[in-house]
């Protein structure tokens, strides 16, 4: 298999390294596209705030599936997570065939940070890489980003510069 090139995208956020790391971390429920779902009627996704930890969805009815496992936990820098997507965007249930979500928080201004998803090792999703790549490449920073950016403003709040009179 040859390999494919990563896709990296990234935003930039009015918060601080710390603030942005934990709403990604505490609040997928928020950020995390409708449209990217393994359960039926999901009412939660969790990211295990631990090196070995899951990141998984729950469905009303009690089913969980994981989407991957975190591989590096470095708060509020870096998380990276394993990515488990298998043809036809279903679940697969190992992390031998997963690619990696590397996610770097990096502080360019004081309450400024600028976020950064790349999606890693696509080939190990093998005779799916290709689609996949072809899949996630498009103008930054994409649907996930751009909400996950919406949120941070919601839940960042910061006090407006006042002019004296």
């Amino acid at each position: 298999m040859s390999e494919v090139s990563d896709v990296r995208k990234s935003v930039t956020v009015q918060a601080t390294a710390q603030e942005a790391f934990d709403i990604f971390i505490q609040r997928p429920m928020e950020w995390w596209p409708e449209s990217h779902v393994f359960v039926s009627d999901r009412v939660a996704i969790t990211i295990e705030p631990k090196l070995g930890g899951r990141y998984y969805e729950r469905g009303a009815d009690g089913t969980e599936i994981a989407w991957g496992t975190v591989v590096e936990w470095a708060p509020p820098h870096r998380l990276v997570l394993t990515w488990r997507v298998g043809p036809n965007w279903r679940p697969i249930f190992d992390d031998e065939r997963a690619s990696f979500l590397e996610v770097d928080f990096t502080e360019i201004g004081p309450a400024t940070t600028r976020v950064t998803i790349t999606h890693a090792q696509l080939h190990r999703h093998g005779e799916i890489a290709e689609f996949i790549h072809a899949a996630l490449e498009g103008p930054s920073p994409g649907e996930t980003l751009a909400t996950y950016a919406e949120v941070v403003a919601r839940h960042v709040n910061r006090p407006t510069a006042r002019t004296s009179a």
